[in-house]
């Protein structure tokens, strides 16, 4: 298949992605990504042993519509899940657990 990455065409193939990745230990995944194998590897650094360019030289969709296109599973990055925060109050009434209805006092 014929790709254009960072304005320079490339002829890349399942097999040919396959055996270039062979052997490469993946970098910690920190944005999109694109499973090989049985591993999975940032799209910089796909791109970067793919094409022999400086990452910075190409964008990740680049590589990303490359591997799509050629049937590898692709993988966008996960978005950072906000933690509640908890006032001291609302954090003691979790630890000790909110009281049963028969338990609370009747007002009367």
């Amino acid at each position: 298949m014929r790709c254009v990455i960072a304005r320079y065409p490339f002829e890349l193939t399942k097999n040919g992605v396959l055996a270039s990745m062979k052997g490469v230990r993946p970098e910690l995944v920190t944005g999109d990504s694109v499973t090989i194998g049985r591993r999975r590897y940032p799209v910089k650094q796909v791109g970067r042993v793919l094409t022999g360019q400086d990452p910075r030289d190409f964008t990740g969709g680049e590589v990303t519509r490359a591997m799509a296109r050629l049937g590898f599973t692709c993988h966008e990055a996960q978005a950072a899940v906000p933690v509640p925060v908890l006032s001291p109050l609302q954090t003691a009434s979790a630890l000790l657990g909110t009281p049963e209805a028969s338990e609370a006092p009747v007002a009367g």
